[in-house]
């Protein structure tokens, strides 16, 4: 059952969830015969659980609320409409529905926190997003945004175009160390907590991709987003372009796809954290006819010897998806993806939610079942720690406190 929202800021729920296996803090095992307090919005305590006392989960598993580290909301899945024709045939107007509605499925699916890393051409929607969902006018997860990524001039979409004409692109174009500085004061003046720069990208159609922004011009980005206390992300699947960017200072790196073991060293030496979006080159795979069995296509065999790599670097690597390229409420995509390329099912469970929360300087807030920190909660039918597909398995959600699905 879904819990309707009031369109006002809706007050925090005092609760107790008695009766389930409670992820320690650890991450790693389950806390036995505890009841979760719930008050004002954040996690009061643990304490012993007493039967006929509070909200009856018994036998289920409860985590903290799920984080998405790359996301976009005002995508749907290409399989559905191109990526260019969202861009250029989709209506700012039409785009922002679309993401009320996705960021509804996000919530459901136990999502409870998001970084929307660009909105793709619809401007400043996400903004707009952060802000109806804080406010309670819609049910959705916490979002942290990026508005308007930087891409160099002719190194994004839609592309392919005869020159003549000067088409609409997918995001902010800036060069030149004053020119991207000005276009990172611009995105924060408008509202984003992260600034995303795409360090590479093709520079015609069927190209492969190569460096876009001068090492100058990404310390330049990084730069003027510290002054403002903003961190930076980094589109970069080629070797070059993420070496570049890790040396410019960015936090994370969206993809890295082709990041060579020296530059994952690095990344480590940086504390510079890696987004792998897995469920995204899988899909992408899918809409050109794979069908997930024989030889794994040439995307789908970078991503998982990326992994394989990254896991033997010691890398920090955090949840990110890519949702948007497929479907909104089906981000679990990602973690399943990580178990089978490599990981154990704690270790992907947590980058969902301890490691997530510690990118977004959450980590006194977020990402733990803990007193103090917020109320984000999600009640599982299975065990997690087993089987990473129980994270699907969706009983309640609880954000801040107050119940908003509710399936028992």
């Amino acid at each position: 059952m879904w819990i309707p929202f009031l369109l006002t800021v809706i007050p925090s729920q005092d609760l107790t969830l008695s009766g389930a296996h409670i992820l320690a803090s650890s991450g790693d095992r389950w806390e036995e015969e505890q009841a979760v307090v719930v008050a004002d919005g954040r996690i009061e305590g643990l304490e012993v659980a007493v039967e006929g006392v509070g909200e009856d989960a018994g036998g289920l598993w409860v985590i903290p609320g799920l984080i998405d580290l790359h996301s976009h909301l005002c995508l749907h899945p290409y399989d559905e409409t191109s990526w260019n024709d969202q861009v250029l045939k989709e209506s700012l107007e039409l785009r922002t529905i679309q993401g009320v509605v996705a960021a509804r499925q996000t919530l459901e699916s136990g999502f409870t926190t998001l970084r929307d890393l660009g909105t793709e051409g619809a401007a400043f929607a996400d903004v707009a997003l952060r802000e109806a969902i804080h406010r309670g006018l819609i049910p959705g997860p916490r979002l942290f945004v990026a508005t308007r990524a930087l891409v160099a001039t002719g190194c994004y979409g839609p592309s392919g175009f005869d020159p003549r004409w000067d088409m609409p692109k997918g995001a902010q174009v800036a060069d030149g160390v004053d020119g991207v500085r000005v276009a990172v004061r611009e995105q924060i003046a408008a509202g984003a907590d992260w600034i995303k720069v795409y360090a590479d990208y093709r520079r015609r159609p069927g190209d492969d991709s190569t460096p876009t922004y001068s090492p100058e011009e990404l310390a330049s980005i990084v730069a003027e987003a510290s002054s403002a206390g903003l961190p930076v992300a980094a589109h970069a699947s080629t070797d070059e372009a993420i070496r570049r960017a890790v040396i410019a200072g960015v936090q994370t790196i969206e993809h890295g796809y082709h990041a060579s073991a020296d530059t994952l060293a690095l990344m480590a030496k940086h504390d510079v954290v890696l987004v792998p979006t897995l469920a995204a080159s899988d899909a992408i795979e899918r809409y050109r006819g794979w069908d997930g069995t024989g030889e794994d296509p040439p995307r789908v065999w970078a991503a998982k010897t990326l992994f394989k790599r990254a896991l033997e670097s010691g890398v920090t690597i955090a949840l990110g998806s890519d949702v948007g390229v497929f479907s909104h409420g089906d981000n679990a995509r990602e973690l399943e993806l990580m178990v089978a390329y490599g990981m154990t099912a704690p270790q992907a469970l947590q980058a969902a939610t301890q490691t997530a929360a510690e990118v977004l300087g959450q980590a006194g807030q977020l990402g733990r079942i803990a007193p103090g920190l917020q109320a984000d909660l999600v009640v599982l039918g299975a065990d997690p720690l087993q089987d990473p597909s129980a994270v699907r398995r969706v009983v309640m959600v609880i954000k801040a406190g107050r119940i908003v699905v509710d399936r028992r």
